[in-house]
């Protein structure tokens, strides 16, 4: 799709629904969901030779009812994604690769999963469906860098906030499962709720608690005060991440 057609689009969908939008000092947000689908008279296994591009929009409230919520994790013994395969795309099978190990997560009392590597199993990738970050003893902030990872924008703004106002060093480098000491603070982050902190994680027999415990690290509390400040108006935002309907 066009970026400009794409930007117009999602402009007359808000527009549409403005009535819809939550208040400002609600907490709540009109959340926009852009996709797009194949479609045609064909049973084969081969692309479409038409496809519809389509936006829906819904008024949706904070994902946590009490804010900054810290949950525990379990490594997965399954895979999300394999190097040079689509994992570092935004298409619906990235999601439902990792449907059934959530699944089992949860049935064991854990709010998600940890996926490693496919290759190796050694090294940190993903958070069920969003990106891992780690705060270190020498305020860096760290996040994996994998071919197989989706890239996500709230991580890219998090790693500008890190970087450009709090002053911290940024860097995307390997996570190590067995080696997460260094860290006082992670979470997990993506659209919805925007940074979820981790308390523990938990990697066959062996439960690692962050320092943080059940509380939001200081530097995560940083970044997601920010981030949502910018989000509604209250910050100026960096050039380019709002765009007035």
């Amino acid at each position: 799709i066009d970026v400009d057609d794409f930007v117009n689009a999602v402009k007359m969908t808000v527009k549409a629904n403005q009535s819809f939008i939550p208040p400002y000092g609600s907490k709540g947000s009109l959340y926009i969901r852009p996709f797009m689908f194949g479609v045609g008279d064909n049973l084969g296994l081969k692309p479409s030779n038409a496809y519809v591009f389509a936006i829906i929009v819904t008024p949706v409230g904070p994902y946590f009812e009490s804010g900054l919520k810290s949950v525990k994790l379990m490594v997965s013994a399954y895979d999300r994604a394999a190097p040079f395969g689509t994992g570092a795309y935004k298409v619906g099978g990235n999601y439902a690769a990792s449907l059934f190990a959530q699944s089992i997560a949860k049935q064991k009392g854990f709010a998600d999963c940890i996926f490693l590597d496919p290759k190796t199993h050694t090294k940190i990738e993903e958070v069920g469906a969003a990106n891992f970050f780690g705060i270190t003893k020498d305020l860096c902030y760290i996040t994996p860098q994998s071919p197989s990872i989706l890239k996500s924008i709230t991580n890219m703004s998090l790693q500008f906030i890190a970087k450009n106002m709090l002053n911290m060093k940024v860097k995307l480098t390997d996570v190590y499962i067995h080696e997460l000491d260094h860290l006082i603070e992670a979470g997990a982050c993506g659209t919805a709720a925007i940074i979820t902190p981790i308390k523990s994680i938990l990697h066959h027999d062996y439960l690692h608690v962050f320092p943080t415990k059940d509380d939001t690290g200081v530097y995560t509390q940083k970044l997601y005060d920010i981030l949502t400040s910018i989000q509604v108006g209250d910050l100026e935002d960096p050039d380019g991440w709002i765009i007035n309907v």
